[in-house]
């Protein structure tokens, strides 16, 4: 079975920083874009980042609201994708979610586009 599972989610001072862990199962990310959004408190969720596995260097791509604050990395030998969350503001406090599709991407794709979603973790920033 094909899963997606985050993990890192956790309660952080504002100006703190953390890293939340995509990890897949069931198959691997080569040749994948894996995509991270977000669901806030009363907002509909938001596409914050994404990383295309499909070229030969790992383009990424950040949306205005998380760009030169996030940064988005994978390993491919632990089939693994990474968001580093520096600069933690309370507007960030939301859900985080991960997501696959197969191909290529030149920026952000919107959630329609994903196949594959993991269930979510929770970050809290407090200030």
């Amino acid at each position: 079975e094909m899963q997606l599972v985050e993990s890192g989610g956790n309660l952080v001072q504002a100006g703190g920083s953390l890293t939340l862990s995509c990890a897949a199962s069931g198959f691997t990310f080569d040749g994948y874009t894996i995509g991270w959004f977000r669901r806030a408190p009363g907002k509909e969720r938001e596409g914050i980042s994404c990383i295309n596995l499909s070229n030969s260097d790992d383009r990424t791509y950040y949306a205005d609201s998380v760009k030169g604050r996030f940064t988005v990395s994978s390993d491919n030998a632990k089939n693994t994708v990474y968001l580093k969350m520096n600069g933690l503001k309370p507007e960030d406090t939301a859900v985080y979610f991960c997501a696959a599709v197969y191909g290529v991407t030149s920026g952000l794709l919107g959630r329609n586009e994903y196949e594959y979603w993991g269930p979510g973790t929770q970050v809290t920033v407090s200030s």
